[in-house]
C-alpha cells in the first residue's frame, strides 16, 4: 500500500502572494508529487476561497475551515486556559474531525505541520512520521514586538512570547524533526531549548526558495505608474498589516526618506501590499511616499523599481520580498536581519545597511551610479537563479517525510 501524507496549515496554501503561502504552497505542491496528501487548511475570508479548485486539483482530500472566531474571544480562551492565543485563535471543531477521518480511513504514514498553531491537531497516539514546520521562532519575534511595544500591549506581546516557547519546546519532544526557514533561525530555536529537550530533538534548516521562470523582468513591462513619472523611484513590497513591515515603511518613510530627497528631491518611495495598516496608510503623501494598496502583479512594480528596500528592524527567517525582488534583477538595500539566510555577497549581489545614517548613505550612492544598480541588480538574478531555486530548496524533502523516491514513482 502506499504511504500517503496528511499536510496541515494555517492559510490556504493558494496563490502564492504573500510570505507564508509562497512556502507552504511549493512544499505542498513538492509532497503532492511524493505521494497522496490530504489537505486541512484554514481561509480567512471569502477571497481566500477563490482558488479552492487549485487546492482541489491538488490533493486528494482536503478541508477548509473558516476562522470566524473574533480574536478578543481567543484572547478570553487563551487568559482562561493558560495557552497562547494563536492555538485557540485556529482552534476549529470540523478540521479536528477531517484530521480523525482522515487518520482513521487513509494509510497516512506522515503528518507534515505548518506553522506551530497546527500542531494542536497532530493527535498524541499517531504512530507514523511527524515533521513540523515552525518556519520561524515565533516566540522570539513575540518577544522583540514586547521590547518595542508600550503597556498594555507590552504585557501582550510578553506573555504570548513566554507561553509560545513553551509550546514550541513540547511541540519539539514529540515531533520527529522539526524544520526552520534558516540554519541561523534553527540555531536560534536549538538555543531556547532545555538541554534535555535539544539532545533529544532533531532540528534543522529547509530553505526558502524563488521560481525564477515565474519572477523574471523578461516575462512583464514595468508598471506605468513608476516607469512613466518622475524619479528616483524606491520601493517596499510586502503585507502591510504585518508588524514589521509596518515598523519598516514608517522608518523609511519618517527617518531615511527625508535625508534622500534632501539630496534628491524627485526621489519617491512606493509602499506597495496588501491591506495598509491605519499607521501606513498615514504615510501617503509623506515626503515623497505614496501607499498604493494591493497590486495585481507585483512583478511590474519590482520591473519599474531603481532601488527595492527592505529596512526590516524586526525580521525572523528569509524574506521572501527580497528573493523575488533580486529574481527580478533588482537592485535591494537591505537590513541585516532582511539578509539573514540568503548567502549572497554584500556590495555585489545586493547592500546591506544598518543605522538610518547607512541607509541614508548606501541608497544615495546607488541613486547617483545608474550602472552600479544595474550592475547588482544582473548580480543578483544570477545569485539567485544558481542558488535559490525550489527544486535546489527542496532537495531533501523526500528524506525529511520519510518517502522514499521509490515509493515516490509508485506513487506517479
Amino acid at each position: 500500500m502506499i504511504s500517503e501524507i496528511l499536510f496541515l496549515a494555517h492559510r490556504i496554501p493558494f496563490p502564492p502572494d504573500r510570505g507564508d503561502k509562497i512556502r507552504s504552497h511549493h512544499i505542498l505542491k513538492a509532497l503532492a508529487r511524493l505521494a497522496p496528501v490530504h489537505v486541512g487548511t484554514f481561509a480567512d475570508d471569502e477571497q481566500d476561497l477563490d482558488p479552492e479548485a487549485e487546492l482541489a486539483m491538488t490533493a486528494a482530500t482536503y478541508h477548509i475551515a473558516h476562522r470566524t472566531k473574533p480574536l478578543a474571544v481567543a484572547a478570553l480562551e487563551a487568559l482562561a486556559s493558560r495557552r497562547p492565543v494563536s492555538l485557540p485563535a485556529f482552534a476549529d471543531a470540523g478540521l479536528r474531525w477531517f484530521v480523525r477521518e482522515t487518520l482513521a480511513t487513509r494509510p497516512i504514514a506522515t503528518i507534515y505541520a505548518f506553522s506551530s498553531q497546527m500542531a494542536q491537531y497532530i493527535p498524541a497516539d499517531f504512530a507514523g512520521r511527524v515533521v513540523m514546520d515552525f518556519v520561524d521562532v515565533d516566540s522570539a519575534k513575540f518577544e522583540a514586538y514586547a521590547d518595542r511595544a508600550r503597556q498594555p500591549i507590552k504585557a501582550f506581546y510578553a506573555r504570548e512570547g513566554r507561553l509560545l516557547a513553551a509550546f514550541e519546546a513540547e511541540v519539539a519532544r514529540r515531533v520527529a524533526l522539526s524544520l526552520l526557514v534558516t540554519p541561523e533561525e534553527a540555531e536560534l530555536f536549538r538555543s531556547r531549548l532545555d538541554p534535555k529537550t535539544r539532545a533529544a530533538s532533531d532540528v534543522r534548516a529547509l530553505g526558502n526558495g524563488i521560481d525564477c521562470n515565474v519572477f523574471s523582468a523578461a516575462l512583464v513591462h514595468p508598471a506605468p505608474e513608476l516607469a512613466g513619472t518622475p524619479g528616483p523611484h524606491l520601493l517596499f513590497t510586502g503585507q502591510m498589516d504585518y508588524p514589521p513591515n509596518v515598523a519598516a515603511v514608517v522608518r523609511f518613510a519618517t527617518r531615511i526618506m527625508p535625508a534622500i530627497r534632501e539630496r534628491i528631491p524627485g526621489a519617491r518611495f512606493h509602499i506597495v501590499g496588501r491591506k495598509p495598516s491605519p499607521e501606513v496608510a498615514a504615510l501617503d503623501g509623506r515626503e515623497g511616499t505614496r501607499v498604493w494598496g494591493p497590486v495585481e502583479d507585483m512583478r511590474t512594480w519590482l520591473a519599474a523599481a531603481d532601488l527595492v528596500v527592505a529596512p526590516l528592524e524586526i525580521a525572523r527567517g528569509v524574506q521572501n520580498k527580497v528573493l523575488e525582488a533580486m529574481a527580478m534583477g533588482r537592485p535591494v538595500l537591505l537590513s541585516p536581519g532582511a539578509a539573514t539566510g540568503i548567502a549572497a555577497q554584500d556590495g555585489k549581489d545586493f547592500a546591506i545597511a544598518e543605522s538610518d545614517a547607512a541607509f541614508i548613505a548606501r541608497a544615495l550612492a546607488l541613486l547617483d551610479a545608474p550602472a552600479e544598480r544595474d550592475g547588482m541588480g544582473l548580480a543578483a538574478r544570477k545569485f539567485i537563479t544558481d542558488h535559490q531555486s525550489w527544486p535546489a530548496m527542496l532537495a531533501d524533502l523526500p528524506a525529511m517525510v520519510g518517502i522514499g523516491r521509490q515509493e515516490a514513482r509508485h506513487a506517479a
